[in-house]
């Protein structure tokens, strides 16, 4: 998701901390926007193009086929999911995978993220590749982020390796090992043949 400065989108322009409960009361009064807390901050996040919406229902989409055929413990969430980074800072990615008990009904935050999936966009380029890439490998569970192109084909696929560091790759055909859970996922399913 694209970001907006909060100073045209908040009644107060200036910027202001709120802790997770403060911010998710806050959040949910606000009609028509969606925000991330970013270091304890709302950040706007932008309407989404049509290339990136429909990008991010095929990731979704093939996550959640995969799943559903593999069995097992784990589920594929669409944006709107929150993943908890640390005390200060909640993201929304475009696509989750959940793994564990099932996440209760009125929850809004993942409570095992495995899998985490942000569709690039023109001006959250810097935030996805920088700050989300650092952030979400601060969560213990996660160990793959994927990064979508929308300029063109092709998938960063970030995953946590068993000395700690993280190994990138660059698809763009084939298919993207995801273990754990022990799944794949086509590109050509993504991007439509």
């Amino acid at each position: 998701m694209q970001h907006l400065n909060m100073g045209a989108v908040m009644e107060n322009p200036r910027r202001q901390r709120m802790g997770r409960d403060e911010f998710r009361q806050w959040a949910e009064q606000q009609e028509g926007a969606r925000y991330e807390r970013v270091d304890g901050e709302p950040v706007a996040m932008a309407p989404e193009r049509a290339i990136h919406a429909r990008i991010k229902a095929r990731v979704w989409q093939a996550l959640d086929r995969t799943l559903r055929d593999h069995g097992g413990d784990c589920e594929a969430l669409p944006d709107g999911m929150t993943v908890e980074i640390d005390a200060d800072t909640d993201y929304e990615p475009d696509a989750v995978v959940n793994c564990g008990p099932p996440i209760p009904d009125d929850a809004v935050a993942a409570t095992n993220p495995v899998i985490v999936v942000e569709v690039l966009s023109p001006g959250t380029k810097g935030v996805d590749t920088g700050a989300k890439l650092d952030g979400y490998f601060r969560v213990p569970g996660i160990v793959h982020y994927l990064i979508v192109l929308t300029a063109r084909r092709g998938v960063i696929h970030h995953r946590r390796a068993h000395d700690g560091g993280i190994d990138t790759r660059i698809l763009s055909s084939g298919k993207i090992e995801l273990d754990p859970p022990g799944i794949a996922i086509d590109i050509d399913e993504i991007y439509g043949r």
